[in-house]
């Protein structure tokens, strides 16, 4: 069994959240990067931090990035890559989200 991990989240992290939520919600009530730190994140940090091992490799041949692609409450989908650094902190680097959810049948 594998402890828990600390995990933060990089700078980095936080300006492609903002460039792809931006700070307001948009149109038709779209989620702005605040909402999406406060409904979605903790479950990305939660994942990372207990099944980091599990999760698939981001780059071949480097195991110390992993990869997780989430369903969210606020998104369709959100690809976050992860590095475990020195102290076995998980850093969260960058983010894709996609916001189009499938047609209802």
């Amino acid at each position: 069994m594998t402890s828990r991990r600390q995990v933060r989240v990089a700078p980095s992290f936080f300006d492609e959240l903002d460039d792809q939520l931006g700070p307001d919600r948009g149109p038709n009530g779209a989620p702005s990067s605040t909402d999406f730190l406060v409904l979605d994140l903790p479950t990305i940090v939660e994942r990372f931090a207990e099944d980091f091992d599990s999760l698939p490799l981001a780059y071949p041949g480097r195991s110390d990035y992993r990869v997780l692609t989430a369903t969210g409450t606020l998104v369709a989908t959100a690809v976050v890559i992860g590095q475990s650094v020195d102290d076995d902190t998980v850093v969260l680097l960058a983010i894709e989200i996609d916001l189009t959810w499938p047609e209802e049948i």
